[in-house]
């Protein structure tokens, strides 16, 4: 018996989000861990704000460090996990649901030591004019000399490869349950439109029941040297970058001029 539940947003995904995170960084000390070099900047208590916190592994694992941590997501379904992961380790962390543009509504410019824009979030910003306002906020919010820490999936692969069906081949595990996690890739001709994933997790019970969790997403692609001008634009210059056309994700640490 299989049951079908399709939505367009984050609000449904993020109850079976953990199927996502890879085992490596679902524990949040693991997660912070993976930024030790760029932690490594900061002293103990910074303002840190991870401005896509999805289920709130990194923000709480950075608040375990005696950091000063918000953590802000567009999907209330998002804030309102972090808020319980927050309170499940005991870890102080201020969990506000704000899209990026919202932001400086909700906090003062020249803020936050660091800011995180991680887990291949930017393309869901609507195409260059969104991604630029994004960024935008993100700069504000920073202090001068202060960093923004943002992760990326290499689209220039993606788009190369086309539209299709990515399956896993193998079971994830997750609170005594297995799940396969399908991604379907919707590449539209041009890079300057919008491209569409679906994420479908096929969750498997004792019983042999299949829960299919399903969200259609909209996504704008970006060429690096694209990000890299936007950078340049809100005023951060890139200090570090993994950026390798053969990999498949980057990270790019820019600081505030």
């Amino acid at each position: 018996m299989t049951e079908v539940v399709v939505v367009t947003d984050y609000d449904v995904l993020a109850e079976v989000y953990e199927w996502l995170i890879s085992d490596a960084k679902l524990p949040p000390a693991e997660f912070a861990a993976s930024f030790d070099d760029v932690l490594s900047l900061l002293p103990s208590n910074a303002h840190v704000l991870d401005c896509s916190c999805g289920t709130g592994q990194l923000a709480v694992g950075l608040a375990g460090r005696g950091m000063q941590v918000v953590a802000t997501d567009a999907s209330e379904a998002m804030v309102r996990r972090t808020a319980e992961l927050s309170e499940e380790f005991g870890a102080s962390v201020r969990a506000v649901r704000a899209s990026w543009e919202e932001l400086p509504d909700h906090f003062e410019d020249d803020t936050f030591d660091m800011v995180f824009c991680v887990g291949n979030s930017l393309h869901h910003a609507a195409g260059a004019t969104g991604r630029g306002a994004a960024l935008e906020s993100m700069s504000r919010l920073l202090r001068p000399g202060g960093r923004l820490v943002l992760t990326s999936r290499t689209w220039e692969l993606v788009r190369a490869r086309g539209s299709r069906l990515d399956i896993s081949d193998r079971l994830v595990r997750r609170n005594g349950r297995d799940a396969v996690v399908v991604y379907r890739w919707e590449i539209a001709p041009h890079w300057e439109e919008e491209h569409h994933i679906e994420i479908a997790i096929a969750q498997v019970d004792a019983t042999g029941l299949v829960l299919v969790r399903s969200e259609l997403l909209s996504c704008w692609p970006y060429r690096y040297e694209e990000l890299e001008v936007e950078l340049h634009r809100v005023g951060l210059r890139t200090e570090v970058s993994t950026f390798d056309l053969e990999a498949e994700n980057y990270m790019v640490v820019a600081s505030k001029v």
